[in-house]
């Protein structure tokens, strides 16, 4: 048995001052107010193991709804290891993998064999996703009949678009009759194809003139660029982006059309622009217009939340979608306070430098994502604690259909104790993940995890 005690208890329904007391894997009981001896007494233990939590929040463990462990076969960028220690500093108790790892993941046995390895080393607890195409070929689907929503709740082709309308058809109607959500990287291959090619205009004359692709260069070395040269990689990396904004927003419309079609749950990866919310609101409107089973949830990133992608030096970071306009940033915002947006998920895309020097898009995210989003959201912004714990724990775990998310009685001991007003340099250099890659590097955020708890016991320590 374990009590945590003296805990600020944050949930999405709670904010007050009180005791957890864990038997086993779940929360038995909630005491709000002070704790008496009593109370401790009453529970009929023998062997108790008691946390003081200092006045610390003590919050359900978050839920990241997409994250790339480039597991198996990319361990250069990250393995099983290094990613679970970054999650457990991250706070993260779930999380649901990308399957565009070496070999591609697209069958139920893959992901299983992921989810069982992962679960061998008692930390978080993972779901791995299955491709939506067999090795990602874009035309083969007879793989996902196999697949079962309690063990692969969700699937995705994420990294890439189906190409194909006929073929996501096929793909969200065989989810649909298993009630399993597919995933959706929103970005027509085609005008990605396009976009590729400003990029890589781009990133010659980056390596040139030592730029890095993720946004961390100093001012002195940004003076030594030369004009013209400087000029020119902007003018690239925005012809690159504009068509980036146009493939989202033509895939999100074209996604979201299939899934009414099919009658089947889809989630939107990494929204990032003000005409892709608007389609994802739009569609929630609509879903009470449909009776074949359409729902559509979306997440939004940290770094698309925190960050504008127009200027320089955060021009230069690449990830996909790119870090857009201070008006889609402005959107982003207005769906999470309002509730349009779900949840917010990482997309942790942990590359070697050689690799993200070579442009390939995404920053690591686990270690920062609370400190990020407490930040911008509940320092800045002024939303509630209780907001950010719905968006990163309740709302995910209800869309996965877990019995996690909320402080309460019954509910998996999934917990993380956090200081919400600590200040701290991020310094990439002493991330537990192989992904040292982040805008982020030397920026000073405020909130930092402190504990992480799954299953009741405290992990990454």
């Amino acid at each position: 048995m374990t009590i945590i005690y003296n805990a600020r208890i944050v949930d999405e329904n709670t904010d007050k001052k009180g005791a957890v007391i864990i038997d086993g894997k779940k929360i038995k009981r909630v005491i709000y107010g002070a704790a008496k001896s009593a109370d401790f007494c009453s529970i009929g233990a023998k062997t108790i193991y008691a946390i003081d939590a200092h006045g610390l929040v003590l919050a359900p463990a978050f839920i990241d709804m997409h994250a790339h462990f480039r597991y198996p076969g990319q361990t250069q960028k990250e393995d099983l290891d290094s990613a679970l220690k970054a999650a457990a500093a991250g706070g993260f108790g779930t999380l649901v993998l990308m399957p565009n790892t070496n070999p591609v993941v697209s069958s139920k046995a893959q992901a299983l064999k992921v989810d069982a390895e992962a679960a061998e080393r008692k930390m978080s607890r993972v779901f791995q996703t299955v491709s939506l195409t067999k090795n990602f070929d874009g035309v083969t689907t007879a793989h996902l009949a196999a697949l079962d929503k309690k063990t692969t709740p969700v699937i995705s082709e994420d990294g890439r678009e189906v190409a194909s309308s006929a073929v996501m058809l096929e793909a969200m109607k065989i989810a649909a009759k298993k009630k399993i959500i597919v995933s959706c990287h929103c970005e027509d291959p085609t005008l990605a194809a396009l976009a590729k090619t400003y990029r890589t205009r781009a990133l010659q004359l980056m390596a040139k003139h030592k730029i890095p692709a993720w946004g961390a260069i100093d001012k002195k070395a940004l003076a030594a660029v030369p004009k013209s040269a400087l000029e020119q990689i902007v003018q690239n990396i925005k012809e690159a982006n504009s068509l980036l904004e146009l493939a989202e927003d033509a895939a999100t419309e074209r996604n979201i059309l299939l899934a009414q079609k099919a009658g089947c749950h889809i989630h939107l990866c990494h929204v990032s622009t003000v005409k892709s919310v608007t389609a994802a609101r739009r569609a929630k409107a609509e879903e009470k217009n449909y009776k074949n089973g359409f729902k559509i949830t979306f997440e939004i990133t940290p770094h698309h939340l925190a960050l504008e992608g127009t200027a320089v030096p955060k021009i230069f970071a690449f990830v996909n979608p790119p870090l857009r306009t201070s008006q889609d940033r402005a959107a982003l915002l207005a769906a999470l306070k309002d509730g349009t947006a779900d949840c917010i998920a990482t997309d942790h895309a942990p590359h070697t430098m050689e690799d993200k020097a070579a442009g390939a898009p995404g920053f690591t995210g686990l270690e920062t994502a609370y400190a990020v989003c407490n930040t911008v959201l509940c320092k800045k912004e002024k939303i509630p604690a209780q907001k950010l714990m719905a968006l990163m724990s309740a709302r995910p775990a209800r869309i996965l259909g877990l019995k996690k998310g909320l402080v309460a009685a019954g509910y998996d001991a999934d917990l993380v104790l956090l200081d919400p007003d600590k200040k701290w340099r991020v310094d990439s250099s002493q991330f537990y993940s192989k992904g040292k890659a982040t805008p982020l590097d030397g920026k000073t955020l405020t909130g930092r995890v402190v504990a992480t708890i799954v299953a009741g016991q405290r992990i990454g320590e």
